[in-house]
């Protein structure tokens, strides 16, 4: 191909990739659809962002799908009166043009598809969150919902909690969610609203409330109902703390975003969400590190067992951590975090159990906090109860990575030159690494890396999706 005609094809795609978005936008804001290729999220993605998920459907089928083949089934989409689900055109598109030459039946062909989305009566009322606190985490949750902001949208952000409430404080916290060192600047606009003390958001109005309790808010005086409070603190962990924030007239559900403790469920989303029932009324969301080794170790352990195991963490240093030495309750913490690595605890191994109970007292882990702000890694050691090498190890997470129910849990590279940086706001609880992978008949290690902020954060959002019953059909099956 001469450079002409790469630039061409180049320019091509581009102008396809154009040409979907408001296609894309609209499918969502109007009808609460929400349009994938093979799992990639097409929701507010760029240009190149939706080039880059044609180009990975090589992956899952050995072959390429071209924008043009995909674009007919995104029109068709949004012709028909789908509503509330999630469809994934990437497959539809493959399927399609397996047993087809032409477009003249992808109408009929997506209608037949998507029959169960048809008409679907949209009669599940929009539900209030509150985030408490806004931190990491915090903010990490206000910009996936806020991304989401739509007539359709069923999870509404409706106020942040905080402390304090000094001169100045709204606007740093706003500049906060505009502007952030490791995962780049917020993806719209972010306003301040001095007189009525909240953050507006791509139209997403947030009421900004302090409070020192979480029994001190009075959710109803700003129009907030029934709602989840998402406690991001980590200061309250056992069902006397966390339950205090239902004494708050308005809100009716809490969820935890660190491990909990006593009867409390912690619940890893894509393994035991199902677990959650409507009388569950505080949740945990378990930790980052959990979340990144349980869907793993249940994929392994469905196909070979595991007969015992331990996990390394190597994490990056966290705000619980001083930057400089100084005084801290923790055994070495209180060494400088960017200076040093430092060998501390993790519950993580512990906790898979609370999601996973076959794997209980099977494994052991620690944790070393490294030098780095984001991205984290679990080297994950095993015995096995059955034999395996490291081509059909990888094979096997490779295939539950593209198309298992952890598909979306579990990612799956085979780069030799990535590293943690490249992985920076990816959506998944954890990435095999498959090149560091090593299997040897019943003994087997797994690197897994996992954006311990954003990978966590989408893990979380599925579960107050669970929380509230807002679970989405997904199309096709």
């Amino acid at each position: 191909m001469s450079a002409d005609k790469h630039l061409q094809s180049w320019q091509e795609r581009f102008e396809m990739a154009e040409a979907m978005q408001p296609l894309l936008g609209k499918l969502y804001r109007n009808q609460g659809v929400e349009v994938v290729v093979y799992g990639k999220p097409l929701l507010n993605a760029s240009t190149i962002e939706i080039i880059k998920a044609h180009r990975l459907v090589r992956r899952h089928v050995g072959e390429k799908l071209r924008l043009r083949e995909s674009f007919p089934f995104v029109q068709a989409l949004s012709k028909l009166a789908v509503k509330q689900c999630k469809v994934d055109i990437g497959k539809l598109a493959v399927n399609y043009w397996r047993d087809h030459t032409d477009v003249s039946e992808i109408e009929n062909y997506m209608a037949k598809e998507l029959a169960d989305a048809i008409d679907h009566a949209d009669d599940v009322a929009p539900r209030d969150v509150v985030l408490y606190g806004f931190g990491r985490i915090g903010r990490l949750l206000a910009r996936l919902l806020i991304e989401r902001t739509g007539r359709s949208n069923k999870l509404r952000l409706r106020a942040i909690v905080l402390r304090g409430g000094k001169k100045g404080d709204l606007e740093k916290r706003a500049s906060l969610l505009r502007r952030d060192s490791v995962h780049g600047p917020f993806n719209g606009s972010v306003e301040v609203d001095e007189e009525n003390n909240a953050i507006i958001a791509n139209g997403t109005y947030i009421q900004v409330i302090y409070a020192n309790s979480p029994d001190e808010v009075d959710y109803t005086k700003y129009d907030i109902s029934d709602a989840l409070v998402v406690d991001n603190t980590g200061i309250w962990k056992d069902e006397a703390g966390l339950g205090l924030h239902l004494k708050s007239p308005g809100a009716s559900k809490v969820l935890l975003t660190a491990p909990a403790k006593g009867a409390i469920k912690n619940i890893v989303y894509g393994v035991n969400e199902g677990d959650i029932t409507p009388e569950d009324i505080i949740v945990s969301a378990a930790s980052c590190t959990t979340n990144a080794i349980t869907p793993v170790l249940k994929a392994v352990n469905d196909k070979y067992g595991i007969e015992n195991g331990h996990v390394e963490t190597i994490h990056s240093y966290t705000n619980d951590q001083n930057l400089i030495d100084n005084y801290h309750t923790a055994d070495r913490r209180g060494r400088s975090a960017p200076l040093n690595m430092v060998i501390t605890e993790t519950g993580a191994a512990k906790a898979v159990a609370k999601a996973l109970p076959v794997l209980a007292g099977k494994l052991t882990g620690n944790a070393i906090r490294v030098p780095t702000p984001n991205v984290s890694m679990a080297i994950i050691s095993m015995n096995l109860n059955a034999e395996t090498s490291k081509d059909e190890l990888n094979e096997y997470l490779k295939d539950t990575a593209l198309q298992s129910p952890l598909q979306n849990q579990i990612d799956y590279t085979d780069s030799t030159e990535i590293v943690s940086s490249d992985l920076v706001g990816s959506r998944y609880a954890g990435v095999v690494d498959s090149q560091a992978t090593i299997a040897e008949g019943k003994r087997a290690i797994l690197y897994v890396w996992y954006d311990n902020e954003f990978g966590y954060s989408c893990q979380v959002v599925g579960v107050m999706q669970t929380m509230l019953g807002l679970t989405t059909l997904s199309l096709p099956a």
